[in-house]
């Protein structure tokens, strides 16, 4: 029976160099952080949005990127490490290196830098007069695509792959546990896909190449929505603005929850909400009633993008009812002088 399943390509370093600690991971989010730029100053200058010259446009994404990565780990040491540790050691919070070894900050939440971003969005409306929810428009429209790169990243890395799967693309990837063949499920995955064990042996199983999921549909297929779709629409109708930032909100959260069914939860983790039989074993998908606290915050996403979307779209009609009162009591009093 041939191998229904891929080896994780051996020729991938994570490392630019070998001789230097410069990873992928850091230049491909580099490479995120240039295309959301070059993709802001495009529509700075063509879509008459709003004008923002060169300076000011760094200045915002300083502040954007600087408040990003600040909340983006702080997110990950409160809700996915070890809160108590680093109340205890607040300095290791920024540490970048471990027994002596440099390894940058180990861990980023993605929904702490949302939060992060738009802090910085806040403190840099605030001191130049900026409308936030007008500059939001214009720097979530790019961000998806400059996002794919991130998770790509996170594929040369070898981490936040997900659960165990018997689908013919599922990988396995070096830096997974295994599993022992004694029992019952790891037998029955390994037969399923051709892969030959021995009694007692443990087995890297395949799994879902999750980080190529989220690159595409949170990354490439959320990106042509909010560029071909939302940001067009927006213009020619003139909607609101904050307009295409609730889409951005919601579509990141309803493609991330999905995708979090394939990837595994923390293991020191697990599901916050466990209403699925078998839920003890995070390594594999049983059942959509057991949540990670990922999708706690996915939803919480799609909610609020939701209620901004829909608070825009009343305040527009209450703007579009009090003009049109206005017209008409203008035009009766221009029919009295007459």
């Amino acid at each position: 029976m041939p191998a229904l399943y891929v080896e994780y390509p051996s020729w991938i370093d994570p490392l630019v160099v070998d001789f230097l600690p410069i990873r992928w991971y850091a230049v491909m989010y580099l490479v995120a952080f240039l295309i959301a730029y070059i993709l802001f100053r495009y529509q700075c200058t063509h879509d008459g949005i709003i004008r923002m010259d060169a300076d000011e446009t760094q200045t915002f994404f300083f502040w954007g990127i600087l408040c990003l990565l600040l909340f983006a780990r702080i997110f990950s040491v409160l809700f996915y490490s070890d809160a108590s540790y680093y109340i205890t050691h607040p300095w290791m919070i920024f540490w970048p290196f471990r027994d002596g070894r440099f390894v940058g900050l180990p861990g980023m939440s993605y929904h702490g830098g949302v939060v992060g971003a738009i802090i910085g969005g806040i403190i840099f409306c605030r001191l130049h007069g900026r409308s936030l929810l007008r500059i939001t428009d214009l720097a979530v429209a790019g961000i998806p695509l400059g996002y794919t790169f991130g998770r790509i990243g996170n594929f040369i890395n070898a981490e936040l792959y997900g659960r165990v799967t018997a689908l013919p693309w599922g990988m396995v990837f070096p830096t997974a546990p295994g599993f022992p063949a004694s029992e019952g499920w790891v037998r029955d995955i390994a037969e399923r896909i051709g892969m030959s064990y021995q009694a007692g042996e443990i087995l890297n199983l395949p799994r879902h190449p999750s980080q190529l999921y989220e690159a595409l549909f949170e990354g490439i297929v959320l990106f042509l929505i909010l560029w071909f779709l939302i940001r067009p629409w927006k213009l020619r109708r003139k909607l609101p603005d904050g307009t295409v930032f609730s889409f951005y909100l919601m579509g990141y959260g309803l493609f991330r929850f999905l995708i979090e069914y394939c990837r595994q939860p923390d293991a020191d983790i697990g599901y916050v909400i466990s209403l699925g039989n078998g839920s003890g074993n995070i390594a594999v998908f049983q059942s959509f009633l057991d949540i990670s606290k990922g999708q706690v915050f996915c939803l919480i996403m799609i909610a609020a993008g939701a209620v901004l979307l829909a608070s825009l779209l009343l305040a527009g009609r209450k703007d579009e009812g009090r003009r049109g009162k206005g017209s008409a009591a203008a035009g009766r009093a221009g029919r009295k002088k007459a």
